[in-house]
């Protein structure tokens, strides 16, 4: 196993050292050149992460922490909004923090490599085919059911009031702003990201979880609604203050 992870790890390092490349699909979204995208001058000499085994054996990947036996993820976040429209649930904290609900100083590349880790199976079922650069078909990859149910995940917030750790899903989060319903409980989609031009497109534009879909994102809202930018808000009454510091959690699904 530990073999196992040095590989991908190593995989992992080559990817994160790859130049900064455009986004083909997010013609409506700033690309990773824009002034609103992750920087790409520190990427490639920051320290690469160590992994390590804890002592109840569990792992860490950097600060991510995860359960070979179970599959849980832990990735530290805060609360970056606690008001108004939304469009990611997760980003980096280069991303487009304007318009997401966590932001986490963990790499998308490392918060990927970890799910490989842990065997999880990506799904591109949401990402557009494209007829051409930055020009999307409305068509999509057939993908096996085998491969889609493999992808989904349950995702959630945690975090600690007053000596006592709140758990909620991420969906609670999150509001319909015309009908004041929280979002829908279906799984997430564990997508993946993808590899253009030799760059890890999640790293570049610090896409973690998003609601409108995102060819960059690692994960995708499934649900209705996920092709429109305004109609996701805050759900204030179950999200912490601004600044609260929470772990995001993927697990996988239970049917």
């Amino acid at each position: 196993m530990v073999r196992y992870f040095l590989i991908l790890l190593s995989c992992h390092f080559l990817i994160w050292a790859d130049p900064l490349v455009p986004n083909p699909a997010e013609p409506n979204h700033p690309t990773p050149a824009s002034p609103s995208a992750p920087a790409t001058d520190a990427s490639s000499t920051k320290a690469k992460p160590a992994l390590t085994k804890l002592a109840d054996g569990r792992m860490k990947l950097g600060e991510i922490t995860f359960d070979p036996k179970t599959r849980q993820v832990r990735v530290p976040c805060s609360i970056n909004m606690s008001e108004g429209l939304l469009e990611f649930a997760v980003v980096h904290e280069n991303g487009k923090i304007h318009e997401s609900l966590l932001i986490t100083k963990c790499s998308p590349t490392d918060i990927n490599v970890v799910m490989k880790l842990l065997r999880y199976v990506a799904s591109e079922e949401l990402y557009a085919i494209e007829k051409e650069p930055g020009i999307l078909s409305g068509e999509y990859p057939h993908v096996p059911e085998e491969t889609k149910k493999a992808a989904r995940v349950d995702l959630k917030v945690e975090w600690e009031k007053e000596g006592k750790v709140q758990t909620v899903s991420l969906a609670d989060c999150i509001m319909q702003a015309q009908t004041s319903k929280p979002m829908g409980q279906e799984p997430w989609i564990y997508g993946g990201s993808m590899i253009y031009e030799g760059a890890f497109l999640a790293e570049q534009t610090g896409d973690v979880a998003s609601i409108f879909v995102s060819r960059g994102s690692l994960f995708l809202y499934p649900g209705k609604d996920n092709f429109n930018d305004d109609v996701w808000i805050v759900n204030d009454k179950r999200v912490p203050p601004q600044g609260t510091k929470v772990d995001f959690i993927i697990q996988p699904h239970k049917l």
